[in-house]
């Protein structure tokens, strides 16, 4: 019984970054479909399901189609009530609602100047008043979520939520375009940037090249402010070890690392691990990183 989900691309689209946490994050079978977002094909690509026009895009095991994150986010959560999708306490989960539909349906003079880009940062971009009204706006449902129901972990409601899926790539944005704010909303946006499954998201789409990069704006470029692990290279073979640490498949393409060289059964296996070795729990098993 296993979703298929089709989504843009992963350093850009805000919108398939939450179809995609939303079964990843809460351990639901999901098949990957990448569409021609920016590619120009998408459109054919969605042909055979109507009336989609739209990423992502979910296909669930009996074959509906969804297309909208948050007819996604209420499905999944009714076909999986054990998965922990909302909080479980009734005020709690209400707030968390509302705050997501909120995010859904608001705070577009952010979304329209600071476009989501996970592949570097922004030093020296000027927020316009709107822009800053929104990022003030976001930090109230944050510290309201925090203070009233967060004391049990990092994440908005203390476990990580629907409504965290939601607010990704707002925290996203944020660090990306070094928007000033609070040390309780960084701290928040710093759960994010570190968390296994974002930078897996992220570190998937470095393995995409753009000339021109999209979303140019009147700013410095600088370093992505997440964590990143650096220092792999492309290697050549042969490895330490025969088979994909992620397929198990034979290896065939080969990168190294402080001396040591690691093979992968694909190209994709092996620039994803290039981009962030520390974002792959297997990898970092198979080069003995704890």
């Amino acid at each position: 019984m296993t979703y298929d989900l089709y989504i843009g691309d992963r350093s850009f689209s805000s919108w398939s970054l939450r179809g995609w946490l939303m079964l990843r994050a809460f351990g639901l079978p999901y098949r990957v479909h990448t569409v021609g977002l920016y590619a120009g094909t998408m459109a054919q690509d969605l042909a055979d399901m109507p009336l989609t026009r739209l990423v992502p895009v979910l296909k669930t095991p009996e074959g509906h189609v969804l297309q909208d994150t948050l007819a996604m986010a209420e499905t999944l959560a009714e076909r999986h009530p054990d998965a922990g999708l909302w909080p479980a306490d009734p005020a709690a989960r209400a707030f968390a609602r509302w705050i997501t539909a909120e995010m859904h349906s608001g705070f577009g003079a952010l979304r329209e100047a600071c476009a989501m880009n996970l592949r570097h940062g922004w030093a020296g971009f000027a927020p316009s008043a709107a822009v800053q009204a929104d990022v003030a706006r976001i930090e109230d449902l944050w510290s309201s979520a925090r203070a009233r129901f967060g004391a049990e972990g990092p994440w908005l409601f203390g476990s990580y939520s629907l409504a965290d899926v939601f607010y990704a790539p707002i925290a996203a944005r944020l660090a990306g375009y070094g928007l000033p704010i609070s040390a309780t909303a960084q701290a928040y946006v710093e759960a994010h940037l570190a968390d296994t499954a974002f930078r897996q998201w992220r570190a998937m789409g470095e393995t995409v090249a753009y000339a021109p990069m999209p979303y140019r704006v009147d700013a410095q470029e600088v370093p992505w402010p997440g964590p990143v692990m650096s220092g792999a290279h492309l290697g050549e073979g042969p490895s330490v070890n025969e088979v994909c640490p992620y397929s198990g498949d034979p290896v065939t393409h080969f990168l190294a690392l402080n001396g040591t060289t690691y093979g992968f059964c694909n190209a994709f296996c092996r620039d994803k691990t290039l981009a962030d070795p520390g974002a792959w729990p297997a990898f970092l098993e198979l080069a003995g990183i704890s």
